[in-house]
C-alpha cells in the first residue's frame, strides 16, 4: 500500500512529466535574422525597409504549345517552357533576371527550348 505522504509527490512528478511532454510538442517560430547578423537600427529617424516589389511576369502567354501537356507543373515552369519554345524561331524570348534567379523558370525555359528544337 502507498503511504499517504507519497501521493502528493507522485502527483507532482506526473504533472511535471506531462508538462515536459507538452512543452516538447510546442513549436518555436523561426528567428527574424540569421545568427551573427547585425540587428537593424532602431530609434527615431530609422524607418523599416520597404518590402521588395514582386516581379511582374514578362511572359504574355504562360501556356506552352497546344500539343504539350504541362498540367501540374508550377506557373513559373510553364512560363519558362513557353518562352524557351518560342525562342527557337530566331528571336530569343527570355527574361534574363528571372532566368538567373528563378530555378523553375530557368528549367522550364531550357526544357522548352530543347524539346521544341527536336520537333
Amino acid at each position: 500500500m502507498i503511504a499517504t505522504s507519497q501521493i502528493p509527490a507522485r502527483r507532482a512528478i506526473v504533472a511535471l512529466a506531462v508538462a515536459l511532454v507538452l512543452a516538447a510538442c510546442a513549436t518555436v517560430p523561426p528567428p527574424l535574422s540569421s545568427p551573427g547578423a547585425p540587428l537593424p537600427p532602431t530609434g527615431p529617424g530609422t524607418e523599416p525597409a520597404a518590402p521588395a516589389k514582386p516581379q511582374a511576369p514578362p511572359t504574355k502567354n504562360p501556356n506552352p504549345p497546344a500539343n504539350v501537356n504541362l498540367q501540374g507543373f508550377p506557373l513559373q515552369y510553364r512560363q519558362g517552357y513557353a518562352d524557351g519554345c518560342a525562342s527557337i524561331g530566331g528571336v530569343e524570348h527570355k527574361d534574363p533576371v528571372r532566368f538567373k534567379n528563378d530555378g523553375q523558370y530557368r528549367t522550364g525555359w531550357q526544357d522548352g527550348n530543347f524539346l521544341c528544337k527536336k520537333k
